[in-house]
Parts: C-alpha cells; sequence; structure tokens
C-alpha cells in the first residue's frame, strides 16, 4: 500500500481533529499509538492524464497505466482528461484497438473537460505534451509541483536513483520491464510490429514487502520534480511529446502507443522498485 499522500487534504484533518479528541478525552494509549495517531489519514493516489481531445492519447494512457499497476499490486486511481475534450465522445477506434492489444483488460470510455478541481484532486499529473503541461498550470499554478508530461516523468523516473534503483540503466534493465519495438516503420493497426501482445501489461508482481515501508507517494513525486533541473531536455524538446494521431495514419497511432506504452512500462517499473 501507498503511504499517506496530501496532507492538508479533508481525511488528514479529519484524522487530526479525532486524534485531538482523543487526547483531549485523556483516552489512555499503547506505546506508540499517540504518535501513530498524529499521521494522515491513507488514501489512494490520484493519477490525471491529459490530452487534447480525451478521445486518443489520454485515454489510452490512462488504461495502460491502470492495467500496469493493478497487475504490478498497486493500488491507485487513474483517470483522464482533455483540454479541448470532446465531451461525452468515446475513444477512437483506433486507440481503442491498441489500448487492447497492448493488455487493457476495459476500453470503455467517456470523454470529459479538463478542470482546476480535477487537478486540485490529482496527486500526479500526467500530459501528453508540453503545451498540455502549460494549460494544466495555468488553470492551478501550484500544480507544477506534481505535472509532467508522460515522457518526461518516464524520463525523469529512469534517470533518478529511489529506494536502491541505481540508474537508467537499472530501470531499463529492470525483470518487470518489457523491451518495446520502436522501428518506425510500421505496418497498420492489428499486424504493426510495434503492438506488444496482451502479456505486456501483465505479470508485474508487487515487489514490495511487509519489511519494506510503504512509499510515500508525495515525497516520490517531490523527489522526482527536484530532479528536473539536473537533467537537461532531450534533443529535440519534443521528445518530451506524445504526438497527436487523431485522424493521422494507423503509423502515426502505432507511434503513439508506443511511446505511451513505453512511458507507463518504466514509470510502472520505478514504482515497484521504489517499494510502491
Amino acid at each position: 500500500m501507498i503511504a499517506p499522500l496530501h496532507p492538508d487534504r479533508p481525511a488528514a484533518a479529519r484524522a487530526r481533529s479525532e486524534s485531538g479528541a482523543s487526547a483531549v478525552s485523556g483516552a489512555r494509549s499503547e506505546p506508540g499509538a499517540a504518535a501513530a495517531s498524529q499521521r494522515p489519514a491513507l488514501h489512494t493516489p490520484r493519477i490525471l492524464i491529459v490530452c487534447t481531445g480525451n478521445i486518443c492519447r489520454s485515454p489510452l494512457a490512462e488504461q495502460l497505466l491502470r492495467e500496469n499497476l493493478r497487475a504490478a499490486g498497486i493500488d491507485a486511481v487513474v483517470s483522464s482528461a482533455g483540454t479541448h475534450a470532446m465531451i461525452g465522445s468515446v475513444m477512437t477506434p483506433e486507440a481503442a484497438a491498441l489500448s487492447s492489444q497492448y493488455g487493457a483488460s476495459s476500453t470503455q470510455h467517456v470523454a470529459r473537460q479538463l478542470t482546476e478541481q480535477l487537478i486540485a484532486d490529482a496527486d500526479l499529473v500526467l500530459t501528453a505534451t508540453r503545451d498540455h503541461r502549460r494549460e494544466v498550470v495555468t488553470l492551478l499554478p501550484k500544480a507544477t509541483r506534481y505535472t509532467f508530461t508522460l515522457n518526461q516523468f518516464a524520463r525523469l523516473v529512469a534517470a533518478n536513483p529511489t529506494s536502491g534503483t541505481d540508474s537508467a540503466q537499472s530501470i531499463a534493465t529492470h525483470p518487470f520491464v518489457e523491451p518495446v519495438n520502436t522501428d518506425p516503420q510500421v505496418e497498420p493497426v492489428g499486424t504493426n510490429p510495434l503492438v506488444e501482445p496482451a502479456e505486456t501489461a501483465i505479470g508485474l508482481p508487487h515487489a514490495a514487502s511487509a519489511s519494506r515501508p510503504s512509499l510515500d507517494f508525495t515525497a516520490f513525486i517531490a523527489e522526482v520534480a527536484s530532479t528536473r533541473g539536473l537533467h537537461p531536455s532531450p534533443n529535440p524538446p519534443t521528445l518530451d511529446d506524445v504526438d497527436d494521431p487523431y485522424r493521422q495514419s494507423a503509423a502515426v497511432y502505432a507511434r503513439a502507443a508506443a511511446a505511451i506504452n513505453a512511458s507507463v512500462t518504466t514509470i510502472t517499473a520505478a514504482l515497484v522498485a521504489a517499494g510502491a
């Protein structure tokens, strides 16, 4: 289980109030219980993924990340939204087909508009592009602390040592990371070699044990954010973006899906290695 996240959330406030009430009433407790009562209540991490229409990239990333985290035994609420959402629409057939082929158990989806409240409720926001990241931060400036592009976040967690993870190489060679073929010469959806079989998103065992402390998700995100200035942007910077495949060829869809799957797999491996 992942440790407490935002201590300023209502649940945490309730926990503090309850612990205060116990102290006032003079209730007796076991050694260490008083300290434990001061800890904020646990809640499941919330990850929000953002693109433009919320019918291609963000729902695909949402479904693949949810599946990978579930397979790894990591509890998280993963959702998505669009900066200019096609509200009420389902995924495009191409994106849904790729989601299924990469292992998502469900492609049911209804597009929704990004709001300030959705951003505020999230513990981590992952966007398809740098432009989307700017739009998120414009809506809620304080979200800059926990907003990244999907590819950027994967790049940073791969390069940042966390909880025994030595370097980008250890992530790249992590036994839970499936290699992804990034050859740009692709075939139409259904036959293209970039699409991994469904097994890609399953079979990720939970690496945490009873002897290891639970991951503090807030601290993990803050640590990753603190490394942004230590690692230069890729050249070209567009490598931190996932191209928009909407109304594009099957090859463009396949490349976008391969990039999303690679980042999702890396992020999942990093969380497992960190003790989530």
